[in-house]
C-alpha cells in the first residue's frame, strides 16, 4: 500500500522483514516439532534456533530474481551461514505450509490492530451519542426533511452498526486463525499431523481441518468481506457528515486545521476531504473483497492464481481499513457540531415535521383516515409552496381548513407541535447498545 494511506503499525507488520521473520519462525518450529519426536537431533534444532537469522530482504529479492521462487530464495539466503544443519530446514513441508501459516499469523496480528482501533472509534461514538442525545434536529428520508430526531440518536445508529462490524471482524479473526503443515496435497505424506499441531499451537493458530496444498480461500474471502462491510459502515458515516456539511445545511463540519487549504483557487472553501477520502477507500475495499471471492475456486488441490493478488489484497485491505478507522476517529473526535443550525433547519420546515402527529390526532378524534390524510397533505403542500414560511406556517394552514377545525381547535392542534415525544425514548434506545446504562426496573 502506498505510504499516503498506511499507518506505521501496519507498515511494520506487513514489511518484508516481518514476513521473512515469520517464515523463519514457522521453519524453526517445524524443526523443533520433529526434534521433539526424535526425527531430527535435538542439538540440531537448538543450533538452528540460536544461529538462524532473518535474511536481508534485498538479498532474498536478488536470489528470487534467479530462482523465480520466493521461498526457495528465502531458504537459500537463510542457509548460507548454517552449514550442514541447513539441510534440516524445510524438511517434509512445502512452500504453502510456510506461507499460509505465516500469513495466518500476520492476519491475526492485523485484525488485533483493527479491533483495537475500532474499539477507540466506538468509544468516541459512545461519548458523542450520549452528549448529544437530546440535541434536536430534522431527520431526513430520501434527502427530504421527515420528522424530528436527535443527533445523538443518529450517532447511536453508527455505533450499533460498527459494533456489529466488531463482531464480524472477531469472527473473521477466528476464521483465518488456521495454519497447515500437511504437505503438497494436504495428506501429511511426509510429516504426521502432530508436527502441524505443534507449530500451530506455538503460533496461536489451530490446524486447518482439511487442507489441500493451501488453506481454503473461503476463509480469506470471509475476512475481506468483513473488512469491506466495515469500510461500508465508515462510508455511511462519512457520507452523512458530507451531506450535513453542505453549505445550505451546515449542521456539522469535519475538522479544518489552521493553515489548511480547501481549494487552490477559492480561499473560502472548507471541503470535507477526509470523509471523501474514506468514501473512496471504502470503494477500493469492496473491490478487494470481490478479488477474494474469486480466489475461492482454484484448480485441483491448488493453482497460484490467488497468490499474486493476495500479495496486494491482504496487506492492502487491512492497512486501508486501519487507516480509514483512524481517520474517522480523528474526524469524529474533532467534529464541529452546530445545534443552532440543526434547530433552525428544523424550524424552517414551518412545522411540517409534525404532520404524522396531526394525522393521528384527527383520526383519533373521529375523522376518517383517508379524509384526514388528504386534508393534512393539502395543508402541507400549501406551506411547501411558500418560500418565506414562518415556523408556525403549518399550524396556520391547518386552521384554514374548516373540516379540520371541526375535529380540533387551535389549542389541540398546537399540542401536536411539541418535540418532546420524539425525545421520550432516546435514552432507552441508547441503553440497548450500552451507550447509556440500562434503567433498573421499578
Amino acid at each position: 500500500m502506498i505510504p499516503r494511506y498506511t499507518t506505521p503499525e501496519m507498515a511494520e507488520l506487513w514489511s518484508e522483514r516481518t514476513k521473512l521473520a515469520t517464515w523463519l519462525e514457522v521453519e524453526l518450529l517445524a524443526v523443533e516439532a520433529q526434534a521433539a519426536h526424535g526425527l531430527i537431533p535435538q542439538e540440531v534444532a537448538s543450533r538452528l534456533r540460536a544461529r538462524a537469522r532473518v535474511p536481508d530482504p534485498e538479498r532474498v529479492r536478488e536470489a528470487e530474481g534467479r530462482t523465480r521462487h520466493d521461498v526457495v530464495a528465502f531458504l537459500e539466503v537463510v542457509s548460507e551461514d548454517l552449514g550442514e544443519d541447513a539441510r534440516y530446514l524445510h524438511r517434509g513441508i512445502g512452500s504453502s505450509d510456510v506461507v499460509d501459516t505465516a500469513t495466518a499469523v500476520l492476519l491475526v496480528r492485523a485484525l488485533d490492530l483493527l479491533l483495537q482501533e475500532l474499539d477507540e472509534l466506538l468509544r468516541v461514538l459512545a461519548e458523542l451519542a450520549a452528549r448529544h442525545r437530546a440535541t434536536l434536529m430534522a431527520g431526513r428520508t430520501h434527502g427530504m426533511v421527515a420528522e424530528p430526531t436527535t443527533f445523538g440518536l443518529k450517532v447511536a445508529s453508527w455505533f450499533a452498526e460498527l459494533w456489529r462490524n466488531r463482531e464480524r471482524l472477531q469472527r473473521a479473526r477466528d476464521t483465518v486463525r488456521v495454519g497447515k503443515l500437511s504437505g503438497e496435497v494436504g495428506n501429511y505424506a511426509h510429516l504426521p499431523p502432530w508436527a502441524e499441531a505443534y507449530v500451530c499451537e506455538r503460533l496461536g493458530l489451530v490446524p486447518e481441518a482439511v487442507s489441500t496444498q493451501i488453506v481454503s480461500r473461503d476463509r480469506h474471502a470471509e475476512l475481506l468481506c468483513a473488512l469491506a462491510v466495515t469500510a461500508g459502515s465508515l462510508e455511511r458515516i462519512a457520507t452523512e457528515i458530507r451531506s450535513l456539511q453542505r453549505t445550505e445545511i451546515h449542521e456539522v463540519e469535519e475538522p479544518f486545521e489552521v493553515g489548511q487549504t480547501g481549494s487552490s483557487g477559492m480561499p473560502h472553501k472548507r471541503n470535507p476531504i477526509l470523509c471523501e477520502r474514506i468514501t473512496g477507500l471504502a470503494r477500493m475495499l469492496r473491490g478487494m473483497s470481490l478479488v477474494a471471492l474469486e480466489n475461492e475456486a482454484l484448480w485441483g488441490e491448488r493453482d497460484i492464481s490467488h497468490s499474486s493478488n493476495e500479495r496486494l489484497t491482504l496487506p492492502g485491505a487491512t492497512t486501508l481499513l486501519h487507516y480509514a478507522l483512524r481517520q474517522m476517529r480523528y474526524v469524529l473526535t474533532h467534529l464541529r457540531i452546530y445545534p443552532e443550525n440543526m434547530r433552525r433547519n428544523l424550524d424552517r420546515a414551518g412545522g411540517l415535521v409534525y404532520s404524522h402527529r396531526v394525522l393521528l390526532l384527527l383520526v383519533e378524534r373521529g375523522m376518517p383516515r383517508e379524509e384526514a390524510y388528504r386534508a393534512v397533505q393539502q395543508a402541507a403542500f400549501r406551506v411547501e409552496e411558500d418560500p418565506h414560511r414562518a415556523p408556525d406556517a403549518f399550524l396556520r394552514a391547518l386552521l384554514e381548513d374548516p373540516a379540520i377545525r371541526r375535529y380540533a381547535d387551535e389549542a389541540v392542534l398546537q399540542a401536536c407541535f411539541d418535540p418532546a415525544p420524539y425525545l421520550a425514548h432516546v435514552d432507552e434506545i441508547l441503553s440497548r447498545v450500552g451507550i447509556l446504562p440500562k434503567e433498573k426496573p421499578a
